[in-house]
């Protein structure tokens, strides 16, 4: 009986650690987000902080998740005609004990052909790979609103 509580403990830690912030490599991650898409949209949105906690610069090279066939990153850009656009990223680079926030308006992980439904609350999971630091497991929590800058 301890030993069934135990393993209960612990896979409720591991799920309570998943669903926050993501330390590793000297890269932290805060807020990752997925905002909830209109039920029909085949696309959709992530949002996140990076923290270059490193002493070497790290470039993010990649961002896959089984929750969508492509993962780009993006940003948003207002034209003089007042009308937003958007424009993939080249790899982002982090310099040492700097930060970047992908928010609402600004930038974001753009998901194209989503493959599942999601509800609000749900863990999605993403692979977030950067040259120095590797591959970082994180968990974005579904959200019914981007986060925004202010």
């Amino acid at each position: 009986m301890r030993l069934v509580a135990l393993a209960l403990a612990l896979l409720f830690a591991a799920t309570a650690a998943f669903a926050a912030d993501t330390s590793l490599n000297g890269i932290r991650i805060v807020r990752p987000q997925l905002v909830l898409p209109p039920p029909t949209a085949m696309s959709a949105a992530a949002y996140m902080t990076i923290i270059n906690e490193g002493t070497a610069p790290n470039l993010l090279i990649a961002v896959e998740t089984d929750a969508a066939m492509h993962a780009m990153l993006h940003e948003t850009v207002i034209g003089e005609d007042g009308i937003a656009r958007m424009f993939e990223l080249p790899p982002l680079i982090v310099a040492p004990g700097e930060t970047f926030s992908f928010v609402g308006g600004v930038a974001h992980i753009m998901l194209m052909h989503l493959n599942d439904g999601y509800k609000v609350g749900d863990q999605v999971p993403f692979l977030l790979t950067f040259d120095v630091a590797g591959e970082i497991p994180v968990m974005f929590e579904v959200v019914a609103t981007a986060p925004t800058g202010k």
